[in-house]
């Protein structure tokens, strides 16, 4: 028996709770991880997992040997590296799941940067807004905007960015141009966004010297894509409360207008997300190192290009309580890398 293969195998069925899942991950067929099991178990004279026909439970002899295992594993992982020109040039496969509007519009355009800097990495990127299973689908990491729902996660928080309200000029000249957020709960047609992953609606929130206004209005059209809110706006559906990066090139054109520009409309923090006794390859911090100073620099996530001078005063104004919005001190919560 190929005793450090069956470990593996006995870590990764853990971590995806299936023998299938488990078999997937490892590119190798369901019964060869299934005798390695068999055989590991025997090696040891001990049961380690329960099977039923649904699902794979932990024994309490295979959950001792699980801490183990993959703490062992990990500096296996580490010693490797240390041995071998990773530490200089970073190879390999690197699968990372991201939004898809900071992916489309912030992250794949930047690309060619992070090639130019680690051309032997081997990246396998997701981009969708959809509840990635981080351990049974065997990410390395995801970047994620909002709060961090599942605490058992690390999450190393690598910028934030902003919301604005907009909308197009054919709108405005149909409907008038509100003056003040409260204007639009009973004379505008609002644009929403609903979470693809709970439908949860997200309101749309104010700041300015301490004063919070949150408005949960009936709104006329609902989304569950980013990008997707962005063209209804410019097509005159309503007034749309988004990123600054996805639109700041339709403000800039004139395409759409902002709104209560002397208000903040409040931060989003975003986090690099990774599970807690994976070992973070060397690979995966150079991702990390080099996503952090792209937010750090880049225009879009910045708001530097195209919005009125007001409104960015607005921001870096905003108080502590405003920035403590429940979100973030949900985000902050988590355990910080």
């Amino acid at each position: 028996m190929d005793k450090f293969s069956a470990m593996q195998a006995f870590v990764r069925v853990v971590e995806a709770g299936t023998f299938t899942k488990a078999a997937d991950s490892m590119n190798l067929p369901k019964a060869t991880v299934t005798r390695l099991i068999q055989d590991l178990e025997k090696d040891l004279d001990t049961k380690l997992l329960n099977r039923t026909t649904r699902k794979v439970a932990v024994t309490v002899d295979g959950a001792a040997y699980y801490e183990q295992a993959s703490r062992l594993l990990g500096e296996v992982q580490e010693l490797e590296s240390s041995m071998s020109r990773a530490k200089a040039s970073p190879r390999g496969r690197l699968k990372v799941d991201v939004p898809s509007s900071l992916g489309l519009t912030v992250i794949i355009p930047a690309l060619p940067d992070f090639y130019t800097r680690y051309p032997d990495i081997q990246l396998e990127l997701g981009v969708s807004d959809r509840q990635v299973d981080i351990i049974a689908e065997n990410v390395d990491c995801v970047v994620r905007g909002g709060e961090l729902t599942d605490q058992s996660l690390v999450a190393r928080r690598i910028g934030e960015f902003y919301l604005v309200s907009c909308a197009s000029p054919a709108y405005l000249k149909r409907h008038g141009k509100p003056r003040h957020p409260r204007e639009l709960e009973d004379s505008h047609k609002l644009i929403r966004y609903a979470s693809p992953r709970n439908g949860k609606m997200y309101n749309f929130e104010y700041y300015r010297d301490g004063e919070t206004i949150t408005l949960d209005g009936r709104h006329r059209l609902s989304v569950n894509d980013s990008r997707a809110g962005v063209v209804a706006a410019l097509a005159g559906l309503g007034v749309l409360h988004t990123a600054t990066f996805l639109v700041q090139d339709h403000i800039s054109s004139g395409e759409l207008e902002p709104l209560f520009t002397e208000w903040c409309g409040g931060a989003v923090p975003l986090h690099v997300v990774y599970p807690p006794n994976r070992h973070l390859s060397n690979k995966v911090r150079v991702f990390v190192d080099w996503i952090a100073e792209l937010f750090a620099k880049n225009d879009l996530i910045q708001r530097k290009s195209s919005l009125p001078a007001e409104m960015c005063s607005a921001w870096a104004g905003r108080t502590d309580a405003a920035a403590g919005s429940v979100a973030a001190e949900k985000a902050e919560s988590a355990e910080i890398a």
